[in-house]
């Protein structure tokens, strides 16, 4: 729903760490999930939160060709069914902890690339 988006544009990360982030001079504690839309509250504390619904309005977007999930700390293997709904909504998408997924994110963002993500927050 919009009622819970943050931003009603992309937007870098600023900074990131102690349970949430900072983009575009404001801070969210928790994690977030950016599209080309918006920047959004998620609601997923860890991997095994991250289902198709709650990726639903990431794999909805058509706006986007690249979409990141940063996990936390450790790694996650994402499930097939899940992959392959990213698949066939012509989104690729990349799995890798919430730190590195940032610093692509953003450098892909300042490239003006069509790229998303969802991250989780971490301390």
């Amino acid at each position: 729903m919009e009622s819970d988006r943050h931003l009603p544009q992309a937007a870098a990360i600023e900074a990131y760490g102690k349970g949430g982030f900072r983009f575009a001079e404001m801070s969210h504690r928790g994690s977030i999930l950016c599209l080309p839309g918006g920047v959004w509250a998620w609601p997923v504390a860890s991997p095994g939160d991250i289902t198709a619904d709650t990726l639903a309005r990431a794999l909805a977007s058509r706006d986007m060709d690249l979409f990141l999930i940063g996990t936390g700390t450790t790694p996650w293997p994402m499930p097939e069914a899940l992959r392959w709904r990213f698949r066939d909504a012509r989104i690729g998408v990349e799995v890798m902890p919430t730190a590195p997924a940032v610093r692509t994110y953003n450098i892909l963002f300042g490239e003006r690339r069509r790229v998303g993500a969802a991250l989780i927050a971490v301390d």
